[in-house]
């Protein structure tokens, strides 16, 4: 199928991107890096977004519509309380092409999504695994959906890139379910570990500790306090994404709670968006009472 990507790029109609935060100007970048057109919508983003467009080489447009009338496949790549509103903007338009929602949202969600194009445009359902891709085994990106042209499509623009494209049979959904069931895992280890560096200080014992986490646990989060960090800045993003886990859940007859808990506490440290330089005590502080 990477003909259809060519064909699209060569006939002016290459990949939109919506909207490029760090993650997904680093996709865009890689799949600029192919030789395609790619373009992003300026209007009504910050001075950071364009700086990020800028280094991946995107092409400006002034409207969703616009977007829609110059690309082929267009990937939604957006904090998830926002993947509805962004794909509704899409569908509003006269788009025909293959939408991609590689959000973290839940499976139900993900068909939610499906249902706003109707017949008219392919949807593939898409779940980023790992970070921000710069080289290979950095990340991997499952694709999942009833239309295997479309998701063919999509694994062969990013076939050739370090963004590692896995094809998953089956429905709308499935991409979405393993991301968030990855995730529910992983990030609330991150949590888990702050509380233990969190009820450690406020014992007097938190070197103790990870000294006892070197020992015993060497390659767990417990044992990695500067990883645990990472997590101060990204947690305003995290936290809706736990609500979708909780979600998720439910819809399979599982209880949510401990990722409603979850979402809960990320929240607590919202305030550290975009923080260069987090610390342990910032964690440590955010899960105090009145943090």
């Amino acid at each position: 199928m990477a003909q259809l990507v060519n064909e699209s790029t060569e006939n002016g109609r290459g990949v939109g991107v919506l909207h490029p935060g760090a993650m997904g100007a680093r996709v865009a970048q890689h799949a600029a890096g192919t030789g395609a057109r790619v373009y992003w919508v300026e209007t009504g983003r910050s001075a950071e977004s364009r700086e990020r467009a800028e280094d991946a080489g995107l092409l400006s447009v002034g409207s969703v519509k616009e977007l829609a009338s110059r690309c082929g496949i267009i990937l939604s790549i957006c904090p998830p309380a926002a993947a509805l509103e962004v794909a509704r903007s899409v569908a509003a338009t006269a788009f025909s092409g293959i939408y991609v929602d590689a959000n973290a949202i839940s499976p139900e969600h993900a068909v939610e999504v499906s249902a706003l194009f109707e017949e008219r445009a392919r949807v593939v359902d898409g779940g980023i695994v790992g970070g921000a891709p710069r080289k290979p085994g950095d990340a991997r990106l499952y694709l999942s959906g009833s239309d295997a042209a479309a998701v063919d499509a999509v694994r062969d623009l990013f076939a050739p890139t370090v963004l590692e494209p896995h094809v998953l049979p089956g429905p709308v959904g499935r991409a979405s379910a393993l991301k968030l069931a990855f995730a529910s895992y992983n990030k609330i280890s991150y949590l888990l570990a702050a509380q233990a560096f969190a009820l450690a200080s406020g014992h007097g014992v938190l070197d103790e500790l990870l000294e006892l986490a070197a020992d015993k646990v060497p390659g767990t989060l417990l044992a990695r306090p500067t990883q645990v960090t990472m997590a101060g800045p990204r947690a305003w993003r995290w936290a809706p994404e736990m609500e979708e886990i909780a979600a998720a859940c439910a819809a399979v007859g599982v209880t949510g709670d401990v990722a409603g808990l979850a979402a809960t506490t990320f929240m607590r440290w919202a305030s550290l968006k975009g923080a260069a330089d987090v610390s342990v005590e910032d964690l440590i502080a955010g899960l105090r009472d009145g943090g």
